[in-house]
């Protein structure tokens, strides 16, 4: 397993972000054991993929900042088809 040294706000960032998602989780599968409106289930379904969307978007960018960027410094160019495979993971 590869690992990365992140900046600490960004971090701090990420992972309070990840616990609002995993707030909202919870708070979709409450609202399903409650039987509550299928259409507010999805409305709460779009907000937490669109929130999660949010940190793969601040860490992609951060990937590209410095991984990427340092990968490339040092002439390891299977960085740029590693990249083009994670964003075609995340446009799918």
């Amino acid at each position: 397993m590869r690992e990365t040294q992140r900046d600490e706000a960004l971090q701090k960032t990420l992972i309070t972000r990840l616990n609002r998602v995993e707030g909202q989780v919870r708070g979709i599968r409450a609202m399903i054991e409650r039987d509550a409106y299928c259409d507010d289930v999805l409305s709460q379904i779009a907000a937490a993929r669109s929130a999660l969307d949010s940190v793969g978007k601040l860490l992609l960018e951060s990937h590209i900042r410095s991984c990427v960027a340092q990968d490339i410094r040092d002439g390891k160019e299977r960085a740029v088809d590693e990249l083009l495979t994670t964003i075609g993971r995340l446009l799918r």
